[in-house]
């Protein structure tokens, strides 16, 4: 995630919905704390002038290969209106480039016995937390590491259907670094996902496509060439698997004992309470970042309501996962490499390494914060006086950012007014404060 500074106006609508406090107001411009941020797209979201943007790979990079793979994930294909089919889907995708196509959410049936099989060899971990939205693994690493331990330790399915893909290739005879394997992406943080893994050392997946943009391509092509006969490239999807990024498309695994959450917000206050609250009665924990699970994905088109619709009706046409189960040579192999290696908390939110010395800051954070007001405001550019306080004790800033004790030392003649005024304009920017009746910031501007 990046912040473009010819657009932002810094106007602190991307900082107040950040779920991690990632993002400061500095100079003007959103600044965000890389080892905080979880790529949840959050900001991407709220930005009135579209100031975010995401870091991807261009698709001239799949000419290097003999074999190209597009791995999407079905949301895609729930994105499109009623009157355009799969094959018109399909043969635009054929058109740009790619070999072969493959939904991701295919053999799903292998994935479910590797669930299965987690959750009897750890009877002792309730509940199983689903590691399927990178988003929220990456949020329990960072903020709510005591519960690393619940997070299932077997990979999502687009990593299920790029080891597929590239058993199935090299039996048709396809050669070492022949095949490119490319990911069209519903959100932000799947791409952070191939780029730095969590669980793995290094993706297999060979490139990362924004799938706002493919959906364009593809809008651009579909007219001019008809359909292919499609249903080779999906033998192997299921009603399951089509369902299986929208809600409870994990959790109906677990039935009656299990919950699903989306909306990173959402799923915030449900993990404060799991770290202070046993819920035996709980087996599994479907927790997603986006609303709608993969169908509010930051990068679709589509509204998410109408591809959730439009994906279940899509499932009904479909065989259940039990009825289609490949068996055969290369699923052991594949569910080998759906094992993830164990995930390290990162403590970014430590006061300081040495336990000592994090009490006292501790203690020194609580006393800031009596002198601050409360009221949350963002005007010192931070998201909450909390945040203040604690980016005051590392250093980061300083008493005066806050506004109004500013003005009351200004009254009491602790602080000059041109002093006051300069604190206020490194945060907000030179010339913020003037009169401009062409700002940018209106109510519901951008939305």
């Amino acid at each position: 995630m990046r912040v473009d500074p010819a657009k932002c106006i810094g106007c602190t609508h991307c900082m107040q919905v950040c779920p991690t406090e990632a993002i400061r107001v500095s100079n003007g411009l959103a600044v965000i704390t890389g080892e905080r941020c979880v790529d949840c797209g959050n900001c991407m979201r709220a930005c009135p002038v579209d100031a975010f943007y995401i870091m991807q790979d261009d698709l001239s990079l799949m000419q290097k290969f003999k074999y190209r793979v597009a791995l999407f994930p079905s949301v895609m294909i729930g994105q499109f209106p009623e009157h355009i089919t799969d094959d018109q889907i399909y043969g635009a995708l054929l058109e740009l480039g790619f070999t072969h196509l493959m939904e991701v959410e295919q053999p799903i049936h292998w994935l479910v016995e590797a669930y299965r099989k987690y959750h009897a060899e750890n009877p002792d971990i309730r509940p199983l937390i689903s590691s399927f939205c990178p988003a929220i693994v990456r949020l329990i690493q960072i903020r709510y590491p005591t519960l690393i331990d619940h997070i299932v330790m077997v990979k999502a399915p687009h990593d299920l259907a790029a080891h597929y893909a590239l058993e199935r290739l090299k039996g048709e005879g396809a050669q070492e670094g022949e095949t490119g394997l490319f990911y069209i992406t519903p959100c932000s943080a799947k791409i952070a996902a191939v780029k730095r893994p969590l669980g793995e050392k290094e993706s297999i997946v060979d490139g990362i496509l924004n799938m706002d943009e493919m959906y364009n391509r593809v809008m651009q092509v579909i007219s001019s060439r008809p359909g292919v006969g499609s249903s080779g490239y999906r033998e192997y999807l299921t009603r399951e698997g089509i369902l299986w990024p929208l809600p409870r498309g994990e959790a109906r695994l677990f039935k009656h004992k299990s919950m699903a959450i989306d909306g990173i917000h959402n799923v915030v206050k449900m993990l404060e309470r799991l770290e202070t609250e046993n819920h035996p009665e709980l087996e599994f924990l479907e927790l997603r970042s986006c609303d709608q699970g993969c169908a509010g994905g930051i990068l679709l088109s589509g509204n998410r309501f109408l591809t959730v619709e439009r994906l279940e009706r899509r499932a009904r046409t479909f065989p259940h996962s039990h009825e289609v189960n490949p068996d055969g040579p290369a699923k052991a192999d594949v569910l080998e490499k759906l094992v993830t290696d164990p995930i390290e908390p990162a403590r970014v939110f430590q006061l300081d390494p040495d336990r000592s010395r994090a009490i006292e800051k501790m203690a020194l954070v609580e006393k800031i914060l009596c002198r601050l007001p409360a009221i949350d405001c963002a005007a010192c550019g931070a998201p909450n006086c909390h945040a203040l306080a604690e980016d005051i004790v590392m250093g980061k800033a300083k008493m005066t950012d806050c506004l109004f004790l500013q003005a009351e030392w200004q009254h009491e003649g602790r602080v000059t007014p041109a002093r006051g005024f300069r604190n206020m304009e490194k945060i907000w920017g030179e010339g913020r404060f003037k009169a401009d009746c062409k700002k940018k910031g209106a109510r519901n501007e951008g939305y």
